[in-house]
């Protein structure tokens, strides 16, 4: 464990980590930016309920007053989620400034998997990666998440990428970078919302059990980087393909009417899709982050065994 001066680890995650009990971190930028309040605080809440009753320890992660947060009291979480877009998106780039002025800050994947490994915690489940944006190749708006994903050893259990991205050109990506891209009990990479995307993923996995010996496997091969596990939402809370295709266009259009990018870009997407469906996106959003995490905190288990 590589304990830092910036660090706060919270006394229940640090004493699981301490007995070698599993745990499973949380983002926080779900919290701030992906969902309204008190919608946010109860989700985070029922998530980190969801990882207790599946065996395992939570660790929502966040910067809170320039402090590196491995664990989140629920008054912290009921500060997030009030403050919300208040609250600055940190991606890896971001974390100094943070630090250093002693502000706030709500994690994104790769500040979660940063914050987690600097903890010593080795599964992050999450709603869906970021990834290669639709027209990269003349934006190069490419998600930190990817290489994240390339260089810090955390498996990261999702429900695929963003739909509103480009999904062929982000699992070359991560084809690229080296990273596995594992679908638990599919072969083909989910898109958040849906369960299909008519794209592959590397290898099917069918349970925690194997899938933590892939991921134990990598850690003894001294792999620099992560795993991804892509877990499909669950059938009853999937979205109607064309419905949510339709809705992401809108969205897209709208977002580049506006000249909306960079961190920006995904919270306007989301809440924009969140309108369009009339909410529906908004349940089927919550419902895929549970799915995630029972999976991530079974897996921990396994991976303590």
């Amino acid at each position: 464990m590589d304990f830092n001066k910036h660090l706060d680890i919270a006394p229940e995650v640090a004493a699981a980590l301490a007995a070698g009990k599993s745990v499973v971190a949380l983002e926080s930028t779900i919290i701030s930016h992906g969902m309204p309040y008190p919608k946010n605080v109860d989700t985070a809440l029922r998530v980190e309920q969801a990882i207790r009753e599946n065996g395992a320890v939570p660790a929502t992660i966040a910067v809170i007053h320039g402090r590196l947060k491995a664990g989140l009291s629920r008054d912290e979480i009921e500060y997030l989620g009030r403050t919300g877009r208040g609250v600055a998106k940190a991606s890896r780039r971001d974390l100094p400034a943070l630090v250093a002025r002693g502000t706030d800050g709500a994690t994104t994947v790769a500040t979660t998997m940063i914050i987690a490994h600097m903890a010593g915690i080795n599964i992050f489940a999450t709603g869906g990666i970021g990834g290669v944006h639709r027209g990269a190749e003349v934006t190069m708006d490419i998600s930190a998440d990817l290489e994240e994903l390339a260089q810090t050893p955390v498996m990261v259990v999702c429900a695929g990428a963003k739909s509103i991205l480009d999904l062929g050109l982000t699992l070359e990506y991560l084809e690229t970078k080296g990273v596995p891209v594992i679908g638990y009990g599919t072969e083909e990479l989910p898109a958040f919302y849906t369960r299909r995307s008519g794209f592959g993923v590397d290898y099917r996995v069918d349970s925690p059990e194997e899938l933590a010996a892939i991921f134990r496997a990598q850690r003894e091969l001294n792999y620099r980087g992560g795993m991804l596990v892509t877990n499909p939402i669950p059938e009853q809370y999937a979205m109607d393909k064309d419905v949510i295709d339709a809705a992401i266009e809108q969205a897209l259009a709208e977002a580049n009417a506006q000249g909306i990018h960079g961190k920006e870009t995904t919270p306007f997407l989301l809440a924009k899709v969140v309108e369009l469906t009339g909410g529906e996106s908004l349940e089927s959003n919550i419902q895929l982050v549970l799915n995630n995490a029972r999976v991530a905190a079974r897996t921990a288990c396994a991976l303590c065994c």
